[in-house]
C-alpha cells in the first residue's frame, strides 16, 4: 500500500439536504484549485472511508467524497429501527451526485468508483456524459441478475464451507433466492434477527474476498451498526438487481464510448471474475483495461493500490 499518497484531511465538508427526510455527508480535500474528482464508495453501504482520499495527489486534485444514502455519517442510519429504504435507488443516489456537483458549483469530475461504486459510477456517466471528463474504475461490477447469482450462489464453488454456512442460515423459503431471504431477515424488527442475518451476511463477504494467507478481515465488520447498515443495503439493492434492466450498463455503454476510461480488475477475483470488466472494454472505444495478476477483489490486494494511483496520476494533468 506503499503506493498511496500520505493521509489527508478535508478542508470543507457538510450534510446536504437531498429530500425524503435524507441528509448527505460530504467532504472535500486536496486542493482546492485542483482538477474536480469524485468518489463513489463500495457497498453499497460501505462509506466513503479516510483510505479514499490516498489515491489522490492532494496538490493536482480536488475530490469530492460523499456517504452515499442512509450510510456512513450520512443520516437517517441503514442500521436505525424505523429505517425506511423505499427513497433509497439507483436513480436517488445519481440524483444525490448531481445535487452535490450543483451545490459545490463544479461543472464537471474525473469519477473514480470501486465495486458497486463501479456500477453506480457507470450509471451516473451515463445518464450524464457531459458531467463526466474521465473514469478510474476497479474491481469492476455492473449488478445484473447473473453477477448477483454468482457471488450469492456460484463462487460457493471456491468456498463450499463457508457457502453452505452462508445458505443455512437464510432460512429461505421454497425457491426463495438467498438475497431475497437475507433482505428479509435483515429487515425483521427483531434484533435477535436482524443482528444474526448480518453477522452471517458479513461473515460470507468477508469469506468471499480472503483469497491470500496472510488476508486480514476489514475492521469495519466488528462494528455491529455498520454490518446492519451494510447488509441490509447491500440486499436492498441486490434484490430490486439495482434498479437496472439486464445488462442495461453495457447496452448504453455508446453513451460514454468517448470519455476516457481506466479499467483495473484483479486477475484472482473469484467474486466477479475479470469478464465483467473485459466486456465492458471491448465495447468502450476510450477505454484501458489493466488486469492485476495478484489481486482479488480486496483494495488492499498487491498491485490494486498502485494501478488506481498510477491511472489518478496519469489524468491529474489532462
Amino acid at each position: 500500500m506503499s503506493a498511496l499518497y500520505p493521509e489527508i484531511q478535508p478542508y470543507d465538508s457538510g450534510m446536504l439536504e437531498v429530500g425524503d427526510g435524507n441528509h448527505v455527508y460530504w467532504e472535500v480535500v486536496g486542493n482546492p484549485l485542483g482538477k474536480p474528482a469524485v468518489v463513489f464508495h463500495g457497498g453499497p453501504g460501505s462509506g466513503a472511508s479516510p483510505g479514499w482520499r490516498r489515491y489522490f495527489n492532494p496538490e493536482r486534485y480536488r475530490v469530492v467524497l460523499f456517504d452515499q444514502r442512509n450510510c456512513g455519517r450520512s443520516t437517517p442510519h441503514a442500521s436505525d429501527p424505523s429505517i425506511d429504504l423505499s427513497t433509497n435507488t439507483l436513480p436517488h443516489l445519481i440524483g444525490d451526485a448531481e445535487t452535490l456537483r450543483r451545490y459545490l458549483g463544479i461543472d464537471r469530475w474525473l469519477v473514480l468508483g470501486a465495486s458497486w461504486g463501479s456500477t453506480l459510477g457507470l450509471a451516473y456517466a451515463e445518464r450524464h456524459p457531459e458531467r463526466v471528463t474521465e473514469m478510474v474504475l476497479f474491481s469492476i461490477a455492473t449488478t445484473t441478475s447473473r453477477e448477483i447469482d454468482w457471488i450469492t450462489n456460484g463462487v460457493g464453488a471456491f468456498f463450499p464451507e463457508a457457502w453452505e454456512q452462508f445458505r443455512d442460515a437464510a432460512l429461505a423459503i421454497d425457491d426463495e433466492p438467498l438475497v431475497d431471504a437475507y433482505a428479509r431477515l435483515l429487515m425483521s424488527p427483531d434484533p435477535v434477527i436482524h443482528e444474526q442475518a448480518a453477522r452471517d451476511w458479513c461473515d460470507w463477504e468477508m469469506a468471499i474476498v480472503d483469497i491470500h494467507p496472510d488476508h486480514k478481515p476489514s475492521t469495519r465488520y466488528d462494528d455491529p451498526r455498520f454490518r446492519l447498515a451494510f447488509a441490509r443495503l447491500v440486499t436492498h439493492y441486490w434484490s430490486h438487481r439495482g434498479w437496472l434492466e439486464e445488462n442495461e450498463l453495457l447496452h448504453n455503454i455508446g453513451r460514454i464510448a468517448e470519455i476516457p476510461a481506466v479499467l483495473i480488475h484483479g486477475r484472482l477475483d473469484v467474486t466477479g471474475p475479470i469478464v465483467t470488466a473485459w466486456n465492458l472494454h471491448r465495447n468502450w472505444p476510450a477505454s484501458r483495461l489493466i488486469p492485476v495478476r495478484g489481486a482479488g477483489h480486496d483494495s488492499r490486494d498487491p498491485g490494486m493500490a498502485e494501478s488506481v494511483v498510477m491511472a489518478l496520476d496519469e489524468f491529474s494533468t489532462t
